[in-house]
């Protein structure tokens, strides 16, 4: 079932730029959720095109660091020759880990849009905010609420299904 049909929305309706990565992130959330993982997923722009993209996978690859995030920044560093992603942009359905968050700093991404918060572990602004914080050499810009609702009724209704 693709994202479209899970949600309702149709793929010819009118959709901000954002709405449109962040619609590409959930196709990666429901490849990871038909996959056994939690529904997260990702995608790394770069002057208006999808270079990288990434679906959870720490319980398949055994791997506590794959988050998709995680997996995104890797494969952009690989595609653009540089772990520095400078003017990058970064699309997850779900705000970023504290490890994630750090990644995102480190990679110096120029800005990161999320669809729903993490109110356990969001470190984009809800739980912790190294969005903008000083006391680190790079801050970026976080836009949230991007396809909110269809963010959170996916990762919702996976636990849902597992208990």
């Amino acid at each position: 079932m693709s994202f479209f049909e899970n949600t309702g929305l149709h793929e010819n309706a009118y959709i901000t730029r954002d709405g449109f990565f962040m619609q590409e992130a959930l196709e990666q959330a429901m490849e990871a959720r038909n996959a056994g993982e939690v529904p997260v997923g990702a995608v790394l722009v770069h002057d208006g095109h999808i270079i990288a993209s990434g679906s959870n996978r720490p319980i398949g690859s055994h791997d506590p660091t794959a988050h998709a995030e995680i997996v995104a920044l890797r494969a952009a560093g690989l595609a653009l020759g540089n772990y520095r992603l400078v003017g990058t942009e970064l699309y997850v359905t779900i705000e970023p880990c504290i490890m994630c968050m750090g990644a995102i700093i480190h990679a110096r991404v120029r800005r990161l849009v999320y669809g729903a918060t993490d109110p356990r572990v969001g470190a984009a602004g809800t739980v912790f905010d190294f969005s903008g914080d000083t006391n680190l050499n790079h801050r970026l810009e976080v836009k949230s609420g991007v396809l909110g609702e269809a963010c959170r009724s996916l990762m919702q209704d996976f636990f849902k299904d597992r208990r």
